[in-house]
């Protein structure tokens, strides 16, 4: 076989195995707590507080994690097996329809195991992307295509999996969390002479303080930082929006659907527009499309949701921009500084998921201050702050981060 159908194949392995890990993401943020009201009679105000607990702890292991993994390079495989075999141990607690133990514990517990499980395969996921970019003569962002593609279509199949598999949702959850330990084990299989590949040559670079002394790699840092916070506000208002300023909650999923697709297909487009214009120029495209996008859904109102649709697709397509080419600017630095990707990576995790926290923290509370309800009958003035939040604090980070990456000139330089 050539070298290059190698490539191909470990490629396709790759966005496989995305798309098994990427299965366990929206049941925890979409499906856990419907689950958890319907089937165990669960409070909502419980379950958000579980949930927001056992995110601070999700929120500090990602570095931890990331020394863990780096620290033991030639057991990528052995690593790999034991958080797959954690994560698909968590799904499997977190649906179980009968509680062995009061509701919110399980749902404590299970959550705890999840996110260990997940952040673990992650971290490693993502550091040996950074492999396989050297394996392709340093093209991270072919990689990158290929990664979030794959774990966009696993979004989009886990968002819908389980309201089509029975309208029952102890059948429907049992089942899915059954396939997804099957899918998850195959995805493995495949996937097992692919992970040595993220075993990089030796470190020169040793803690996250000495990562840090690198002037380029904080910069990506912290663009990366301030080009997530768009999309942790619009992800924590989403639902808010569509249900309460559209008055369309009927056609959430849809939406989500149309939004998680365009982005899974826009991903290899945005890697081959960087290899013609370069990765910088290419995300800075991808930014300016996403303003123009949150500035066109500010002034849309009940009656607007064909035009959100249009909205959805577009910042889709723009945000695919966003989780291909981030990473891959992150994975080329990394290997021209010959760092190890396992802290990198696991610090990327921490300031990923500080933006969500940070979004949820700062912005609903002002949204309470100013009125909003969700699902009461608003007032005008309340609506139109939640839309200027859904869509207009968005749109002034990502100008904010454009004029950042526009500014870091040698932000993609592989030297």
């Amino acid at each position: 076989m050539s070298e290059q159908k190698v490539r191909r194949s470990a490629l396709f392995r790759y966005a496989m195995f995305g798309s098994a890990i990427a299965f366990a993401g929206p049941p925890i943020y979409i499906h856990a707590p419907r689950f958890y009201a319907d089937v165990h009679a669960l409070d909502l105000a419980v379950i958000g507080a579980v949930l927001l607990a056992v995110r601070a702890i999700d929120f500090i292991q990602d570095p931890l994690l990331g020394v863990f993994v780096e620290r033991y390079p030639d057991r990528r495989r052995e690593l790999a097996l034991l958080f797959s075999a954690v994560l698909g141990l968590g799904v499997a607690m977190l649906f179980a329809p009968e509680a062995p133990i009061a509701a919110h514990w399980q749902l404590a517990l299970a959550s705890v195991v999840v996110f260990t499980g997940f952040s673990g395969l992650q971290i490693l996921y993502y550091s040996t992307g950074v492999g396989l970019g050297r394996a392709n003569n340093g093209d991270h962002a072919h990689v990158a295509a290929w990664r979030e593609a794959g774990i966009l279509m696993g979004v989009c199949a886990a968002s819908a999996a389980p309201t089509l598999i029975s309208a029952d949702p102890r059948i429907s959850y049992s089942i899915y969390s059954a396939v997804f330990v099957v899918y998850l084990a195959i995805a493995f299989v495949l996937m097992r002479n692919v992970w040595p590949l993220g075993a990089a040559a030796p470190s020169t670079q040793s803690g996250f303080l000495s990562l840090l002394k690198d002037e380029r790699l904080r910069r990506i840092f912290l663009i990366g930082l301030l080009n997530t916070l768009p999309v942790g506000i619009t992800s924590t208002l989403f639902l808010f929006y569509v249900g309460d300023r559209l008055a369309a909650p009927e056609l959430a999923g849809v939406l989500l659907l149309v939004f998680f697709l365009c982005a899974g297909i826009s991903a290899p487009l945005w890697a081959r527009l960087a290899k013609r214009v370069g990765m910088r120029p290419a995300l800075m495209i991808g930014m300016a499309l996403s303003i123009v996008t949150f500035a066109f859904a500010i002034p849309l109102s009940e009656g607007d949701a064909l035009k959100f649709a249009i909205v959805s697709a577009a910042s889709g397509a723009a945000i695919g921009a966003d989780l291909t080419l981030m990473p891959a600017i992150l994975s080329s630095r990394l290997q021209a500084m010959g760092a190890g990707a396992g802290r990198a990576f696991g610090l990327w995790g921490f300031l990923t998921k500080a933006s969500l926290a940070l979004a949820a923290g700062l912005v609903l509370p002002a949204l309470a201050a100013a009125g909003y309800e969700p699902g009461a009958v608003n007032e005008n003035a309340a609506l139109r702050t939640l839309a200027l939040a859904y869509a207009g604090i968005p749109c002034l980070l990502k100008t904010l981060a454009l004029i950042a990456v526009y500014f870091s000139h040698n932000l993609d330089d592989r030297k």
